[in-house]
């Protein structure tokens, strides 16, 4: 049992070979944290199980004196313990919704994002053929595909709230989902301003507080302890307010 528990220790104490990575992305862009954090999958869990089909790790018994404490009937007796092995992360199938070729230009700007995925996927659709692969392009092409996911989310909103079915709680936390949505359509509206009289300081400071406005929805549920129905929605809008908030931030330069 000594040994065991030595070894399990031991591998539970091992530093992880990614936390290096994460202070530097951190220290770089510091803004990044608040955001990616509320929409990151969880890692996956380890636990004991008993096994029949591997050798015992204690192949090697003792003699204990009888009487001694030692001596005693375990629970444990007869158990062997293993690990199991993590599950292989799977690949993400967003990449089969894109066209067979992408601009370069554009594969280069949104590498550069935190989710560059559905940095592709979401504004792939709204390419038109004059668009110039260049990042304040690229960025009026992202509001005005945030803009068109967002109206969905408050149409999506408004329904529930006026479906008499809706229990009181919900409705109350749905009145706050309302308010952050039309709170980053105004905010985009204004980024859009900013770019035409090419004001770098409210560019940033919009695309910013759009950070706030898309926790809004998420926290009110939180706070009620109630299931959003609309968290996969609020979930893609964090990620393309993070990924807009990269190109106008650290890619966009008048």
């Amino acid at each position: 049992m000594f040994l065991l528990g030595s070894a399990f220790r031991s591998l539970t104490q091992t530093p992880s070979p990614f936390s290096s990575c994460v202070d530097y992305i951190q220290e770089k862009r510091p803004w990044r944290s608040t955001i990616s954090s509320s929409f990151s999958s969880p890692s996956p869990d380890f636990s004991f199980s008993a096994s029949t089909t591997a050798p015992s790790p204690l192949s090697v018994a003792a003699e204990v004196p009888s009487g001694s404490p030692a001596s005693a009937p375990s629970s444990f007796d007869g158990q062997t313990f293993s690990i199991p092995e993590p599950e292989v992360e799977k690949t993400d199938q967003s990449f089969t919704i894109l066209p067979d070729s992408i601009d370069p230009g554009l594969q280069q700007i949104c590498g550069d994002t935190d989710h560059p995925i559905e940095c592709l996927t979401t504004t792939v659709p709204f390419l038109g053929e004059k668009v110039a692969i260049e990042p304040v392009s690229i960025l009026r092409v992202a509001i005005e595909a945030m803009n068109n996911k967002t109206k969905e989310a408050l149409g999506k909103a408004t329904m529930l709230l006026l479906d008499p079915s809706t229990p009181k709680p919900v409705a109350s936390c749905l009145e706050a989902c309302i308010d952050s949505y039309n709170a980053i359509l105004d905010s985009d509206q204004k980024v859009l301003d900013a770019i035409s009289i090419r004001d770098l300081y409210q560019l940033s400071m919009e695309l910013s507080s759009n950070v706030e406005n898309v926790h809004g929805c998420e926290d009110a549920f939180k706070e009620a302890d109630l299931e959003s129905p609309l968290k996969e929605m609020d979930s893609l809008l964090g990620k393309m307010i993070s990924n807009s908030l990269a190109i106008g931030v650290d890619m966009v330069h008048f």
